[in-house]
């Protein structure tokens, strides 16, 4: 199903939630909204869910105006942080619950449920498990079963409120690579909203960035990392050192003509031991050990601090060590405007 959002606008109190959002969701993509606390992301899912009325603008779901439509008449899925499963009822009532009220409405016989339960305990691999209460599971398990409950509805849209950010980043690790392999053999258009930028990379088709209300940019993974429309989006998108044109890393460097900051992520700093070209002289401050990769925070001559991540091998090589002098300069460099784009 396409979800098409035309200049959606909500407001709480004097609080602009959303701000004249126009946006397009293709069918059957996961699509990200990541944004800070505030941003507006959850607004906006719940304007699509019809938890929440629009103030202006509009909502087409497969082409039909559902603006004013009741959350019952929208087709959607909907799986909240905290689960939200009854605890008197077991794993297979817990699933079978929307299902069977949709059964009582449309005149269906209970042995539909009976088989789609059973299919779903099969798909969030928890056989076994349709017997236990709640309590007797997981978090992660119980957040596979919200997702149940969610899917046995059959879904045009299936919305996730930030699904995992009750659970420790393990089981929040576990649950991506589950949710990924499970929305492409399901198939349904997605829309998860999440602040973790590394859960939006991973899982997403496209990534809506949202600031204040307003979507800063749209893309998938790779442009809205390699090609951020503007400063908010690179600085809240990965590590990033943001300095100022001044700085001596770009004494002879055309950036300092171009805008007040200059922006360079930690993996295009390259660093040596010996000055190479216009490479610029910086003291090692720091080093932190990351696994495959070190991450050294290095002090400019003009006490400007700028942190580097290495592979493993190449620290290895070079054997960085703590007040040691090294030589570095950036690979690739971004700059924007004033206004950030």
């Amino acid at each position: 199903m396409t979800i098409v959002v035309e200049n959606l606008s909500k407001q709480f109190g004097n609080f602009k939630a959303v701000d004249q959002v126009s946006l397009e969701i293709k069918p059957g993509k996961l699509v990200a909204l990541l944004g800070a606390s505030g941003s507006g992301k959850s607004t906006l899912l719940r304007l699509v869910a019809g938890l929440e009325q629009a103030d202006a603008g509009r909502i087409l779901i497969a082409g039909q105006d559902v603006t004013f439509k009741s959350v019952q008449d929208r087709g959607i899925g909907f799986v909240f942080q905290h689960y939200a499963l009854f605890k008197h009822l077991t794993v297979r009532e817990n699933i079978a619950f929307g299902l069977e009220l949709q059964n009582l409405q449309q005149g269906r016989k209970k042995g539909r449920s009976k088989a789609k339960v059973e299919e779903l305990l099969d798909l969030i691999q928890l056989q076994g498990l349709g017997n236990r209460y709640p309590s007797q599971l997981s978090g992660g398990q119980r957040q596979r079963v919200a997702l149940a409950r969610a899917l046995a509805i059959e879904p045009s849209i299936l919305l996730l409120d930030e699904p995992f950010g009750a659970l420790d980043a393990k089981v929040r690790k576990d649950l991506r690579g589950w949710l990924h392999r499970l929305h492409t053999e399901v198939n349904v258009t997605t829309i998860l909203v999440t602040h973790d930028q590394e859960e939006a990379m991973e899982l997403a088709d496209e990534i809506v960035v949202m600031n204040n209300g307003k979507v800063e940019q749209v893309g998938s993974p790779t442009e809205i990392y390699d090609q951020p429309a503007s400063a908010f989006v690179m600085s809240f998108i990965g590590p990033v050192n943001i300095l100022p044109s001044s700085s001596c890393l770009f004494q002879g460097n055309t950036f300092n003509a171009v805008a007040p900051k200059i922006f360079v992520r930690p993996h295009d700093v390259v660093i040596t031991t010996q000055p190479i070209g216009a490479a610029t002289p910086a003291k090692v401050s720091r080093l932190v050990h990351l696994g495959r990769e070190i991450q050294a925070e290095l002090t400019l001559s003009d006490g400007q601090n700028i942190n580097a991540n290495i592979r493993r091998e190449h620290f290895d090589q070079i054997r960085l060590e703590l007040e040691q002098q090294v030589y570095i300069q950036p690979k690739f460099a971004k700059t924007f405007s004033s206004g950030g784009r």
